[in-house]
This record gives structure tokens, sequence and C-alpha cells, in this order.
């Protein structure tokens, strides 16, 4: 079913059999980013984590491409203008406006469900670094992906320079990353970019049986904290940081109503059916619930 989705202009988003699908929706412009869509595509993320029928996303694009990148419409990147046109604050002490990719990346970052990718179509510049703090990757046969910072005199955003080496390797994103070469659906199937190739037609429907495939049996609070323990574990300078946060959830885990039936289904050899939810059941020492929005802070651990 449709989720009242008229308050976005240039997204839609429908929740259906536990799935949120979001889909970047200005066709026209083959789904470029504008200020309205910067402003939607954070929006968005809090509805998700707030609404517990929602177990799992795919993001997807209307259309023939997944995303154009940067609207240039009006001429150039007048950051400065696009920054205050959708009212996002800047970098303190320095005033210099935040990337509107890397404020969309770092929400997705803290996001308590998984994100499935179904890239349609071509995806350049923002198009390219969108999804990649995204779960899984699926794309059509006929995609073609671009980093092409380099050839517009522009640097790549949405913390690209942080998410991409981790999906396919240093070597690979700088050869991407300096040429800002256009390559197709193989090659980003065998760097890793992707998971899978479907036909065009076929891949909405594989993403979302991806997205059911992750949350079907799982816990919902189980899937957020394995969530977050994997992305923000990738920049830990220790395996003693894993150790400290697993430890703090284990202990909470292991006494909670969702440990007593994830055990007892077992024993009975029936599907489970955990009781607790995102929105009010998780952990106080989740690092992320005290997060001002937008904002990772420096973590201090007991």
């Amino acid at each position: 079913m449709a989720d009242d989705d008229h308050r976005y202009e240039t997204i839609r988003y429908e929740v259906a059999d536990g799935i949120a699908t979001i889909t970047l929706d200005r066709p026209d412009v083959l789904n470029a980013l504008n200020a309205a869509m910067e402003r939607e595509l954070v929006d968005v993320w809090d509805r998700v984590d707030a609404d517990d029928a929602v177990r799992a996303v795919v993001v997807t694009g209307a259309g023939r491409a997944f995303c154009a990148g940067y609207d240039l419409s009006g001429g150039g990147f007048d950051v400065v203008a696009r920054a205050a046109e959708r009212g996002t604050e800047s970098l303190a002490p320095s005033g210099i406006p935040r990337d509107s990719g890397g404020l969309i990346a770092l929400r997705m970052f803290r996001c308590l469900k998984p994100i499935v990718a179904a890239i349609n179509g071509d995806g350049v510049g923002f198009g390219a670094t969108f999804p990649l703090p995204m779960d899984v990757r699926l794309a059509a046969e006929t995609a073609r992906w671009g980093f092409v910072f380099s050839r517009r005199g522009m640097c790549m955003d949405a913390a690209a320079s942080w998410f991409l080496p981790r999906a396919v390797g240093i070597s690979q994103a700088l050869e991407w990353s300096l040429s800002g070469r256009l390559f197709g659906a193989d090659e980003a199937l065998a760097a890793g970019l992707v998971r899978s190739l479907h036909p065009p037609d076929e891949l909405l429907a594989a993403a979302r049986e991806v997205a059911r495939g992750m949350v079907a049996r799982a816990a919902p609070v189980s899937v957020a904290l394995n969530r977050q323990l994997i992305w923000q574990m990738a920049g830990a300078a220790h395996p003693m940081d894993a150790h400290r946060m697993e430890s703090i959830y284990i202990l909470q885990r292991a006494a909670s109503a969702d440990a007593a039936e994830g055990a007892q289904s077992f024993l009975e050899k029936r599907p489970p059916a955990f009781p607790l939810t995102v929105s009010h059941d998780l952990p106080a020492e989740a690092p992320w619930r005290s997060e001002p929005p937008f904002e990772r802070r420096r973590r201090s651990w007991p």
C-alpha cells in the first residue's frame, strides 16, 4: 500500500509487507539532486526508523536513470546558495556549508533498518556515491556508474572517501575516482560494488526479496544493533572497541524477552515472534540515540 507520500515533492515513499520503497522521482531530469530532494532524503530516514511496520528499505529511481547527480540546471555548483535553500547548518567553527550528500550518507549510516539499493539505471556523481552507505546493492544489467567528480572540477561527496574504499578496496576506489570514467555493470559486479545483476524488469522484485530475507526471522532490535555494530566498527582503531560495544549489548540482549523467544522458538522448532520493537526497546547505551541530528560525536567508553 502507499504510505502518505504526498508530503514529498521529489521522492515517493511506499510501505508494503514490511518493506519501505523509496523512489527518487524526478525522471524528467534523470532524478538529479536538487535542494528539495536533499531535504527529503535526510528526512525520510527518521520516518523509516520511527515506523515499526518497516523492517527494511529498498531504494530505487523512477524512469531510465537511478540518479544523474547534482542538478546543474542552475549553471554550476553554487553550494552556498544550495545550503541556504535547504536550510542546513554549517560546520563549526568554520561556517563552511555542509555537503548535502554527506548529510544524507551520515543519516543512512545511523539508520536502524537494513537498506537495499535497486540501481535501475545510470548513477553518476551523487548517483554513484549515494548507494555506498546502503547495506546491499543490486543493479540492472544495463546500469552504469561514474565517480565523475574529477571531470567536473569537483571532489567526491557523500563521505565516499570513507565508504568507497571499504566497499571495493583502495586501489579500485582510486582508479575510479581519479579517472572519473564511466563503467558498466559487469565491472561493478566484478569489483564487489554490487551483489548481483538483474534484467531491469526483475530488479525491484529481487531487491525486495533480498530485503525480506534479511529480516524475515530476525529480531528487529537485534537487526538494528548488528547493523550499527558492523558499520561503526568499520572505522574502529582496535578490536577492543568492538569487544566493549558487543559486551554491552550482549548483557542486555541475553536478559531480554527477544532472547527468551529466540531460544524457545528454536527448541519448539517454530518461527519466532519477537516482542520488542526498535521504537521503544533499543538499549539505553545505544550510542546513536543521544546524538544531535546529522552528527557523529567522538565516543568515550566506560
